[in-house]
């Protein structure tokens, strides 16, 4: 009988297929229950988020985050940096320069955020030392500049990562240099460069260069069976080797392993099937989509493609946020640096997680699906040919949702970092030239992870129960990579 894995078993163990069929009810109420509850607050600024299972969230999380980062940025500074309490500015700078220069395919993306956002904490960490670091224990002297100790990490990353960005990264890091005491700058930038050197080693070799976006020979082929994923005209699956690239802050890939689908002759399938039919049909076919023109455009904003082709994508849109509120907050230069080190590792690895369930699960995309629903033995659905989705259909299969992870993952690890979920924050899409096409305002950074989340169903390419794996699964990602690492030092 069919085996899988379960992310709320043991390690090694194993769920009958016919076991789990009504974890997918608990999973909607877990899911249900965070939509409902995620903006109540405590008096002390924490959160009632849920975990996977319903259960509330620890909100001394919020509340502990929350007294650190009002704690740090205001009064407490350490003996090697107390004649300096930069902002975060050398943080955004860097972090905007990358994501003007960033090139590749969209999956592996927030690698890059990564191993910049952590070498440049870990350098400001060395000198700080109010954290732990995220990875490299760097020795750093007394009177180092950790704005020196950031630019000279950033510039060091990017020009490692993207070659071509020599030029204009020499001339904005020459200009922030330029601006700090020529002593605490030397020891600085050789705190930067000594960080930069170990994130780039560690990441050097951690399967990415081999988890290429398109294996040759494919590593799925095409399938006839019923449910099982089938090239569209996307093309051959993408990064089906993502589970062999080291997470930054997971144990492994599969560590918050979505449970199984629904089967397919189940009334959860069924109704999960009919709704991406109805809400995420493309426009001009003999029956009308079922969708509010908002849904249109966040399903085209959050893929990119119709009238908003090419605007910002979801790394550099959750890059913003963390910019915006962190500039809101006025943190600190260490607590900046700390809040994308810890964003972008929740993201890559929030990311990867749901990238690698598909590998595990290969379930079929929803045009193929209803294409062929003669096929799948449920009397509650019904094939239509020619069905088209109103965004195209991405190249790998459909269970977990990558763009609800991305979503989850960054929203639930900025409300552990900033003390709640509850802020108030413009998200923005921009063209290349960076004319703005589309604000929206929100009160909750869950409300904009579930936009991103349902813009892939009334997009047409995910089903609820993608949707809903991931909105359980990614949180849970977040919360362990913010309880296990650049803890406050003050706290051990």
């Amino acid at each position: 009988m069919l085996t899988t894995r379960c992310a709320d078993c043991d390690r090694g163990s194993v769920l009958r297929r016919n076991d789990v069929k009504n974890s997918h009810t608990e999973v909607r109420a877990a899911v249900a229950a965070q939509r409902v509850h995620h903006d109540a607050t405590s008096s002390r600024g924490g959160n009632a988020l849920t975990t996977s299972m319903g259960a509330p969230m620890n909100t001394m999380r919020h509340w502990a985050a929350a007294v650190f980062v009002v704690a740090t940025s205001g009064v407490l500074s350490s003996r090697a940096a107390a004649s300096e309490q930069p902002n975060g500015d050398v943080i955004i700078e860097w972090n905007q320069l990358l994501q003007r220069n960033i090139t590749g395919p969209p999956i592996g993306q927030p690698r890059n955020y990564a191993i910049l956002h952590i070498a440049m904490a870990d350098a400001v960490v060395a000198i700080d030392r109010q954290y732990r670091p995220f990875h490299a224990k760097v020795w750093a002297p007394s009177g180092a500049s950790g704005e020196a100790a950031a630019a000279q990490a950033g510039h060091d990353v990017l020009v490692s990562l993207f070659p071509a960005t020599r030029a204009v990264a020499d001339t904005v890091l020459a200009n922030r240099l330029a601006q700090i005491p020529p002593g605490r700058r030397a020891l600085g930038v050789q705190v930067g460069m000594r960080a930069a050197a170990a994130i780039l080693a560690w990441r050097k070799n951690d399967g990415y260069g081999s988890a290429n976006p398109n294996p040759q020979p494919p590593a799925f082929l095409a399938s006839t069976l019923p449910g099982i994923w089938r090239p569209t005209a996307s093309g051959p699956y993408q990064y089906s080797e993502i589970g062999n690239v080291e997470p930054f802050g997971l144990l492994t890939p599969s560590q918050f392993l979505p449970i199984p689908f629904p089967q397919l002759e189940s009334t959860a399938y069924a109704e999960a099937l009919n709704e991406v039919k109805a809400v995420g049909r493309a426009p001009g076919g003999p029956v009308a989509p079922v969708r509010t023109d908002e849904e249109t455009r966040f399903a085209q904003l959050f893929a990119g493609v119709g009238t908003f082709a090419n605007v910002t994508g979801p790394f550099r849109l959750w890059s913003n946020v963390a910019r915006d509120l962190s500039q809101q907050k006025s943190l600190s230069l260490v607590d900046t640096a700390r809040l994308f080190a810890l964003t972008m590792a929740a993201t890559h690895d929030s990311l990867q997680t749901s990238h690698y369930s598909k590998a595990v699960y290969r379930l079929w995309r929803p045009e193929t699906a209803i294409a062929h629903a003669d096929l799948d033995n449920n009397s509650a659905t019904e094939p239509e040919a020619g069905w088209t989705p109103l965004i195209p259909t991405p190249p790998y299969p459909a269970y977990s949702s990558n763009m609800t992870c991305i979503g989850s993952g960054a929203s639930r690890m900025l409300a552990n970092v900033l003390g709640g979920d509850s802020q108030a924050f413009t998200a923005t899409w921009y063209t290349a030239s960076d004319a703005v096409v589309h604000a929206q305002p929100y009160m909750s950074l869950f409300q904009l992870g579930n936009d991103e989340a349902h813009s892939r169903i009334w997009g047409g390419i995910h089903y609820r129960f993608d949707i809903d794996a991931s909105q359980v699964s990614c949180p849970q990602v977040a919360d362990y990579v913010f309880d296990n690492y650049m803890r406050p030092t003050r706290l051990e």
